[in-house]
């Protein structure tokens, strides 16, 4: 079996299950920059439009997870774990409005799994 590049916890899992019952069908997108710096965003899939170098590099709890190309670029050696905490993030992400921010946990993959990753989605 593919290494996966990206998991999730079990608490964010609640807090994605959360969501999906209210707005519906959810992705992720790993954010290059600009307002939140780096930060993981949550939307409804039909709320937001994916960019022609967006990268499908997983999927998490029944939700895509997209990253920008070039992030990729600097992220591709490393393993992320989608977390969540309590407290507000600054962005447009739908779990704000619970309470909470999912956060990004990362780790470079061993050489094992290096050789074994999944692929990615253009």
């Amino acid at each position: 079996m593919p290494t996966s590049r990206v998991d999730v916890t079990s608490k964010a899992k609640e807090v994605i299950d959360k969501l999906r019952d209210a707005h519906g069908e959810l992705i992720f997108h790993q954010s290059g920059g600009c307002c939140d710096g780096t930060a993981v965003m949550c939307f409804s899939k039909d709320e937001f439009m994916l960019g022609g170098r967006d990268l499908k590099i997983g999927n998490i709890n029944g939700c895509d997870f997209y990253m920008a190309e070039d992030q990729f670029e600097y992220t591709k050696h490393s393993h992320i774990t989608i977390d969540v905490e309590e407290g507000r993030g600054s962005g447009f992400s739908l779990e704000t409005s619970l309470g909470f921010r999912f956060i990004t946990i990362s780790r470079l993959f061993t050489d094992e799994e290096m050789q074994n990753l999944e692929e990615i989605q253009i």
